[in-house]
């Protein structure tokens, strides 16, 4: 199973796809989608859902594993975050790829053991569950690697089978 792991945002949308068979882990690719601050916002979503569709185009995901919002502050960050996030839901629609969502809670239980972890407990443990040799840059490409992983440990084809 080819997952395509997303952590949604505006500025930077971090992604990475895995391949996932027989309870072991491949990195595929990893990287950001980012936009410009002084760009208006319209074009920014516009940017996202063109680089998105071209890293989908080109690992033809089996399903999307992305993170709910959680926003416990800035209402006009939350909106926009929230904004883009449909643009990336659209995306994976119009390519036919499941969706499948995930609590940050659910994220750290599944990467680190513990739903409390520390953000960067986090990151360690996607580097060693991926055996990469550093923690990838920004934060938001390690969270979406975390994510993807969240889904490979979580997915239950019987369970799952009527999203497809």
């Amino acid at each position: 199973m080819i997952i395509l792991g997303i952590d949604p945002g505006y500025a930077i949308v971090g992604w990475g796809v895995l391949e996932y068979q027989n309870n072991h882990f491949r990195v595929l690719d990893f990287g950001a989608i980012t936009t410009d601050a002084g760009t208006p916002m319209y074009d920014r979503f516009l940017s996202i859902h063109e680089d998105l569709n071209e890293i989908m185009d080109r690992y033809k995901p089996d399903a999307m594993a992305i993170e709910e919002l959680f926003f416990n502050s800035n209402r006009t960050t939350a909106i926009n975050v929230a904004q883009a996030r449909g643009v990336l839901l659209l995306s994976a629609l119009k390519h036919q790829i499941p969706i499948f969502e995930y609590t940050p809670l659910q994220v750290k239980q599944a990467v680190a053991g513990y739903g409390r972890a520390e953000k960067q407990q986090v990151q360690q443990m996607t580097k060693l569950l991926l055996n990469l040799d550093k923690v990838p840059k920004p934060d938001d490409t390690a969270d979406a690697l975390a994510i993807a992983i969240c889904h490979g440990h979580s997915y239950n084809p019987r369970r799952d089978a009527y999203l497809k």
